[in-house]
């Protein structure tokens, strides 16, 4: 059997959430490859934005792109998205600003929004949908050892962890359960990406992206013990989009990671190395635990970072590189092309020295 499925530019692919910083990359994939893209915006008004995004990527959409209007909260506009479609690539997902006041107020919009998804793409014929979940329902809540994190891995959703977290399990879970019982053929597939950095071409980026402009305020004298995992957005397309023809993508999840975990200092320096005296603003050295706990007792907005300081969450990429013929970007190229870009932006914020001050 072949690698992949045959595909014709007439076979139409739905991307949900298209105005996002994964869902416009992983349209750009798609056009690239030669598909009919549709793409869901919760406002129309969003059209513009989106095509202004690709045309930033090199990517003249034209006719091949459409847009229709639905929201994860409402049926309304999901039957007329889904028609007519092959594959649908999940990309939507509500993300708070805040940790909020009740956890189903992310919990329930997460999980409706993916069945609401699952149950259009089955009535209407779908044949895979690869839903974009996160290694927020791999690696947390379970203590780190010294094995990484693999997709036999599930975070659990009954530990102390942050609703968000909670959402992510809870809602790749519901996926799964869904297709099991109601699916009548539908294939799924995920995939799980971890910090998501990359070129940005606009405002609307990652939050993963919150990491590199606060290295560059001037304000931070030294990189707390933060260590994650990092994947470059184009990448996490490229992912998407072989784990939507292969055949042996079917019915398996995929991380996404460019490699294993890295510290928030080697990307400090990553950066300052490649972009020289443009980062000169960006701390070259690590700054001890105790040191952020006493800023977080004058700032809270530091008391986040609590949890995880020193904390190694291992992952391994060998699945999706083994199964799919993956080859990602290193880290420290992901996370360059993201302060390249928004250094070409405008992006980087003025130095606030009292938010870390402590």
């Amino acid at each position: 059997m072949s690698s992949t499925s045959t595909h014709t530019s007439t076979d139409t692919v739905l991307v949900t959430g298209g105005s996002g910083f994964l869902g416009g990359r992983v349209i750009a994939q798609a056009l690239g490859e030669g598909y009919q893209v549709r793409t869901t915006v919760r406002s129309p008004s969003r059209e513009a934005q989106v095509r202004r995004d690709l045309a930033a990527m090199g990517v003249d959409a034209g006719k091949r792109l459409t847009l229709v209007a639905a929201d994860l909260t409402a049926d309304e506009g999901w039957a007329e998205a889904v028609a007519g479609c092959r594959y649908v690539l999940h990309t939507a997902s509500p993300f708070p600003g805040g940790e909020p006041d009740h956890e189903d107020e992310l919990i329930v919009p997460a999980m409706e929004g993916t069945l609401r998804v699952l149950r259009a793409a089955r009535d209407a014929g779908v044949e895979r949908v690869v839903v974009t979940s996160s290694f927020a329902a791999v690696g947390y809540g379970r203590p780190a050892t010294e094995q990484p994190f693999t997709e036999d891995d599930w975070t659990d959703p009954d530990s102390d962890v942050p609703a968000y977290i909670k959402s992510k399990v809870l809602a790749e879970r519901a996926a799964w359960d869904f297709v099991e019982r109601e699916g009548n053929g539908l294939q799924l597939t995920t995939v799980a990406p971890v910090g998501i950095f990359g070129p940005v071409v606009g405002s609307d980026h990652s939050s993963s992206i919150s990491m590199i402009t606060g290295l560059f305020s001037g304000a931070m004298p030294g990189a707390p013990r933060l260590y994650f995992a990092v994947v470059d957005v184009r990448d996490a397309a490229d992912l998407h989009l072989k784990a939507m023809t292969d055949p042996r993508a079917a019915g398996e999840r995929f991380i996404a990671a460019a490699g294993d975990a890295v510290s928030l200092h080697q990307i400090a320096l990553a950066i300052r190395d490649r972009l020289g005296d443009a980062a000169s603003a960006v701390p070259a050295v690590e700054l001890p635990d105790e040191v952020i706990r006493r800023a977080a007792e004058a700032n809270p907005a530091l008391k986040g970072l609590l949890p995880n300081l020193g904390k190694v969450r291992r992952v391994s990429n060998d699945k999706a590189r083994t199964v799919l013929g993956w080859s990602p970007r290193g880290s420290e190229d992901a996370v360059a092309a993201t302060a390249k870009s928004l250094l070409e932006l405008g992006l980087l914020p003025a130095a606030d020295p009292a938010q870390y001050s402590g």
